[in-house]
Parts: C-alpha cells; structure tokens; sequence
C-alpha cells in the first residue's frame, strides 16, 4: 500500500485531494472513483434534474443515527429495524413509520377501509366495544363470507365469536344456557335432534 500516492486528482474539479475524499471503486486500477466526493454528487443531482426528478438535499446525519425520509427526522440506531440487505444495515424507514404504514396497509388489504375510516367508527362507537361496551375496541369484525365489515370489537368478543363460528344459533343457545335454560336435545333418528323452543 505504501507505493500508493497520498493524494489523487479529481477528474471534474481538477483538483488534488487525499484519498479519502473519493469513493472505492475496484474495477479502477487504483481503486478509487475518478471524481471526488463532492464532484460526484454534484454530478448525481444534475443528472437528477435533468431527468426530471426531485433531488433530495444531503443533510448532515451525526454518527449512530440516521434520517427518515418519511417522517424526515433524524433518529438514533435504535430506533430502526436490521435489514441485512440494506447498505447500513437498517430499514429506510424509522420503527414507528414502518408501523404505521404496516397497520395501514394490514387495513386496507384485508378489510377495504382507510386508517381514516376506521377511526371514523371507533369515534361512533366511543372507542368501546360494540358487544360489551366496556372492553377498549381494537379489532376490526366482518363477515367471514361476504367480507363486510360489521363493527370494531375487543380481543374476547372478537375472539368468542370466531369460537362460535359466527353461528347465531349456538350464540342464542349459550345466551339461554347463561339464563339458565338447559338445553336438552331430544333424539329422533341417528345423527336428527330436535332442539327444544
């Protein structure tokens, strides 16, 4: 390494700079891009422009952390999900930006509503469950054959009425078995009960 020049001039500025003022490059003989940094950046964003597409402007990030370009704030490490594939090492977009579009889409890709509709019903239903109106209403209820959408519910109404396999009739039977009216099918033929009214 030592027969290597301290310095390298930049094809564009024409100017002498240390090595670590360019970009590697290994299909270059020396290693290193023929521009400079700054020249090749400059060079990117006319490109851009040219094209027609809106350049974004560099901003200065401090070491261990990194800038969303959703929410456009700069935020340390730890508030990014890993990704392997990526160049740093971390998602494009910060934690809470990634969760937001994944509940959006999680919305509109199995029930066909907008954040904003559905926060239009938890407001009708006063942010409650619409079975037992006392649970905080979290999950979103339909139809599991049509695909409509009935209601906003909390996780044990939601929940039971999945066991009940959206059945109104065991509901109407467990609703009298609550009241206290035992429920005695009577036998008919093999596999026929006669339930009682």
């Amino acid at each position: 390494m030592s027969d290597l020049p301290s310095l390298k001039k930049c094809s564009r500025c024409k100017e002498f700079l240390t090595r670590a003022a360019f970009a590697a490059n290994k299909s270059l003989r020396d290693g290193l891009q023929s521009y400079c940094r700054e020249c090749s950046a400059q060079y990117y964003a006319e490109r851009r422009t040219a094209k027609g597409f809106a350049v974004r402007p560099k901003v200065a990030v401090p070491p261990g952390h990194k800038r969303c370009p959703r929410c456009t704030a700069i935020k340390p490490h730890s508030e990014w999900h890993l990704h392997r594939r990526s160049a740093d090492g971390f998602a494009a977009h910060c934690k809470a930006c990634r969760a937001v579009d994944g509940r959006a889409g999680h919305l509109q890709r199995k029930y066909g509503l907008t954040e904003e509709r559905y926060q239009e019903m938890l407001e009708a239903q006063v942010g409650r469950c619409a079975i037992c109106l006392v649970a905080r209403a979290e999950h979103v209820d339909h139809d599991h054959e049509t695909g409509r959408v009935r209601a906003l519910l909390c996780f044990n109404c939601n929940a039971a009425l999945g066991q009940f396999k959206d059945r109104p009739d065991a509901l109407r039977r467990a609703a009298a078995y609550l009241e206290g009216i035992v429920w005695n099918p009577t036998r008919v033929a093999p596999g026929v009960y006669r339930v009682p009214s």
